[in-house]
């Protein structure tokens, strides 16, 4: 008895001593002030006004090459968190950077001195959403063809070198979906490949190589976009597996990234009717946030949604405003916006009211903030966060990364995938007439290929096409062609994969595909003499597919598709 007395006595003791150990915050502490990250994330938190609070858990967008005067103010006025970079204000880098210190100045001339996360959608390969100098890679799907976990190291590490030059704290990469539905017209060849452990161990590597750059990474579409054809930006996509399937399926690449601590997850406008029949979003699900990625999977870290302006979350919520509570109530710490919302509109208005009208949306909220602030704290205290004033004139000295050049040719390389051999290496004959086909928006087909070859002539089609220009575009080719011996052809997508199907009618000629992006719509041109995937329009892929074409080394990268 009297020994768990003093057992008892010590453990007390201990706790007091504890307490007395952590020096009390003044009045006056802000931000950066000198404290535990735990202690000082409570501290903030009970100094914010509502309105604080719930601006910490806002992330908006803008359009135009600057921050508009309305996201100014969210930022000087009530303290938004978190801003967006989105693809149509980034070919002016240096105007990037500016409009960081701008944006990160006003936040630290409020009273807490809170700095924004600053994130955008720099995943690698098709999605790149800061462009200018930086790199244009060679994507997942390549790095799944090439098998090795270093070439998702080094992607994630040079990707997010580039964007932290620029003041870019948070990365919307990598995505772990799957790629199971081949339909898919939205994941494609941003995922690893189709099996579960595989994406998973890539997705970890890739998340560590971006924890290394100094950027946060987040990992998407909790909890799998992959086994769908449609996208939610337009739709709800309904994803019909039961929670077996998806939980030894979808989940596992999630699983891998919990394990190794990646401090963000997306969540998904994604339907699962046999988990949820109600037709509620993954997205706004408790179901999905709270029972399973949190108590289940016990996942800590920030839960993040997808673009709220997305009609898969605002078709099931009736309204913007509904749909940013649902998302709050459902788990998810920080809420985007790709537009900044005007300042009374109904998103903030409904939502301050009921913080006001309900302790437990208010003590949501404050769970919330305290985990985005938690976050901050011990990302910008690392000693490697991205710079808040970002300086613009050595930004010319890290993007391009020169480092990175080389790696992403060396790692195209190692992806390149013959599908279908053919007569290889290719040697035209001296008078040999070769037909060059493609897309007039990747210039970098068409200049490799004069790099290697004498090309007799010239073929060029968009990249996008309606059926009609499709179909003109074929009859057209298919005419051309009769005149040449062998035609090389570039497909990045179904409409090209029609155009190119018009040459299976020629007899005695050498086709020769080259597929970019996804595999999938010339996996069946059985006809074709040599189909070569490269799944990216990356100049450096087309550099490796020449290479492989010209008989400089041999293919070795495989399919990574069942």
């Amino acid at each position: 008895m009297r020994r768990t007395f003093l057992v008892c006595a010590a453990i007390v003791f201990s706790a007091i001593a504890s307490l007395f150990a952590q020096k009390a915050i003044p009045e006056n502490a802000d931000f950066w002030s000198d404290y535990p990250a735990e202690q000082l994330a409570d501290f903030l938190v009970s100094k914010m006004t509502d309105e604080e609070l719930l601006s910490q858990i806002l992330m908006f967008g803008w359009a135009g090459a600057e921050p508009s005067d309305l996201l100014n103010q969210w930022v000087l006025d009530r303290g938004l968190g978190s801003v967006k970079v989105f693809g149509w204000n980034t070919d002016d880098l240096i105007q990037v950077a500016k409009s960081v210190t701008a944006l990160q100045q006003k936040s630290q001339s409020r009273r807490l001195r809170i700095p924004l996360f600053v994130a955008t959608d720099q995943e690698g390969g098709w999605i790149r959403h800061v462009k200018g100098e930086t790199a244009l890679t060679p994507g997942n799907m390549a790095i799944g063809a090439s098998g090795y976990p270093i070439d998702a190291y080094y992607s994630g590490f040079y990707i997010n070198r580039e964007i932290k030059a620029l003041g870019i704290n948070m990365n919307f990469a990598p995505t772990v979906d799957l790629y199971t539905n081949h339909n898919s017209s939205v994941i494609g060849p941003r995922s690893f490949g189709e099996d579960a452990e595989y994406v998973g161990e890539l997705g970890a590597a890739f998340v560590a190589g971006s924890l290394a750059a100094g950027v946060i990474p987040t990992a998407k579409h909790f909890p799998g976009h992959g086994d769908t054809s449609l996208d939610s930006h337009g739709n709800l996509p309904q994803i019909n597996v039961d929670y077996n399937t998806l939980e030894n399926r979808e989940l596992v690449p999630f699983k891998y990234l919990i394990a190794e601590k990646v401090p963000a997850i997306m969540s998904g406008h994604l339907g699962f009717p046999k988990i949820i029949a109600n037709g509620e979003p993954a997205s706004l699900s408790k179901i999905f946030l709270t029972d399973i990625l949190r108590n289940k999977l016990h996942y800590e870290g920030l839960v993040i949604t997808d673009d709220m302006m997305m009609n898969g979350a605002t078709m099931y919520a009736g309204s913007l405003s509904n749909a940013f509570r649902l998302a709050i109530e459902a788990g998810n710490d920080i809420v985007i916006s790709s537009t900044t919302a005007k300042l009374d509109e109904a998103l903030w208005t409904l939502n301050l009211t009921e913080m006001r009208r309900s302790t437990i949306f208010k003590q949501t909220v404050q769970k919330a903030a305290r985990r985005v602030l938690f976050y901050k704290l011990t990302y910008f205290k690392s000693g490697n966060a991205a710079p808040l004033y970002p300086d613009v004139t050595t930004i010319n000295q890290h993007i391009p990364d020169r480092e990175g050049q080389q790696f992403f040719l060396s790692q195209a390389c190692r992806s390149i995938t013959l599908y279908k051999k053919g007569n290889l290496p290719y040697k035209p004959r001296a008078d040999e007439r070769i037909l060059l086909a493609g897309q007039k928006q990747f210039p970098e087909f068409f200049e490799e290929a004069h790099k290697r070859y004498n090309i007799t002539a010239e073929f060029k089609y968009d990249y996008e096409m309606g059926p009609i220009q499709a179909d003109w575009m074929g009859n057209n080719i298919e005419k051309m062609a009769l005149s040449y011996d062998t035609i090389i052809i570039c497909v990045a997508n179904e409409r090209n994969a029609s155009v190119a199907e018009r040459l299976a009618k020629l007899k005695g000629k050498r086709v020769i595909i080259v597929s970019v992006l996804s595999p999938v719509p010339v996996m069946q041109f059985k006809w074709a003499d040599t189909i070569i995937f490269g799944y990216s329009y990356s100049p450096y892929t087309f550099k490796a597919i020449f290479g492989v074409l010209d008989g400089d080394y041999e293919a070795k990268g495989v399919l990574p598709l069942n």
